[in-house]
């Protein structure tokens, strides 16, 4: 497919820049597969879709205030790095992305908070990226305390307003847990405790994976050739009691609903040979867009997505090209609200 085919005119006032007061309370749109059928409903009644035996998948990756602001040594010239991932524990290696990218040179020092933390650039990687060494003589956990401290939640440039101490909490999931994820699996920040519990209470299992979210989430596709299009490789474990539970639920004909397409991605980069989820770590680079057939997933929980945007193609991938662009028009008409603090969207 071609990315034109992606395009849309969205209205700058649905993009949502806060979350709804209550998680639970978003608005959820459910597309129906095979009939076409769209349904409009609230996030509470995501449980009435499912039933004993069926399984949802969630994203248990946590989120780290990745965005920090310093100065550079000698001019204090003020400078953003954002932190990408860790290349080395031990000698506090990053891969990071540095703005204004023409001022930060390789030898140069960086200085953030009161001199709490100061890191040397040793490379370039890309016109923006850096690698960079923190230069830090204390225990892990106080290094990554210094993080937490400094560090601000990475909201998407796309949610145009400063970010506010309550987005620390919000642009994330009541269950995340795996620190390592640079953009929140934003479809699982609708659930509440009380959503989980009556879930469990009905006999839907809710089962982890992880993969921590690089920015290469968001990064535009900039060839309009989809199958020239490379995804960025982000790290998962898809553990085998996850594994396990999955295959049992298949081999019963049940419903295994990805919370995400996060969890589409790992899932769908983690199939046997004969169909069933393996157990599975390492790093996926996996990109999908029409026409697809997964081999795992019979469900889909997801956010509106941008115009052109990989994540709207992951979703028209599962629902449908003509079926789920036909419904965006039906939410821009209804005014639902888009991207990672927008309503959710119910494909089954």
């Amino acid at each position: 497919m071609k990315l034109s085919e992606f395009k849309f005119d969205l209205p700058p006032g649905l993009l949502a820049l806060y979350p709804t007061e209550n998680r639970d309370e978003a608005r959820m749109m459910v597309i129906h597969k095979d009939s076409g059928k769209i349904e409009h409903k609230v996030f509470t009644d995501f449980i009435d879709y499912f039933n004993e035996g069926d399984s949802i998948i969630i994203n248990d990756t946590k989120v780290f205030p990745a965005r920090l602001y310093g100065n550079k040594e000698k001019t204090g010239a003020k400078i953003e790095v954002f932190l990408l991932r860790e290349l080395n524990k031990e000698l506090h290696l990053w891969d990071v992305l540095v703005d204004p990218a023409r001022k930060i040179r390789v030898g140069n020092k960086l200085y953030f908070g009161e001199g709490d933390l100061v890191a040397e650039v040793i490379d370039n990687t890309t016109s923006r990226g850096r690698t960079i060494r923190f230069l830090f003589d204390g225990t892990d956990e106080e290094f990554y305390k210094t993080i937490d401290e400094l560090g601000e939640t990475p909201l998407p440039k796309e949610i145009a307003r400063k970010t506010e101490p309550e987005d620390r909490e919000r642009f994330q999931t009541i269950y995340a847990d795996k620190v390592g994820a640079v953009a929140a699996p934003t479809a699982g920040a609708h659930f509440t405790m009380q959503v989980l519990k009556r879930l469990e209470l009905a006999g839907v299992d809710v089962n982890p994976i992880t993969l921590h979210l690089g920015l290469g989430t968001f990064r535009p596709v900039d060839v309009e050739d989809l199958t020239k299009h490379k995804m960025d490789s982000e790290n998962f474990i898809v553990p085998e009691a996850t594994a396990d539970i999955v295959n049992n639920v298949l081999d019963t004909k049940k419903n295994v609903c990805a919370i995400g397409t996060t969890v589409l991605r790992a899932l769908e980069s983690s199939v046997s040979a004969s169909d069933r989820l393996k157990a599975n770590e390492g790093w996926t680079d996996k990109f999908i867009f029409p026409p697809y057939e997964p081999k795992i997933v019979k469900s889909l929980l997801t956010n509106f997505h941008l115009p052109e945007s990989t994540l709207l193609m992951n979703a028209a991938a599962f629902g449908g090209y003509d079926l789920i662009m036909d419904a965006y028009q039906v939410a821009i008409k209804e005014k639902y609200r888009f991207f990672s603090y927008g309503d959710a969207m119910l494909i089954i």
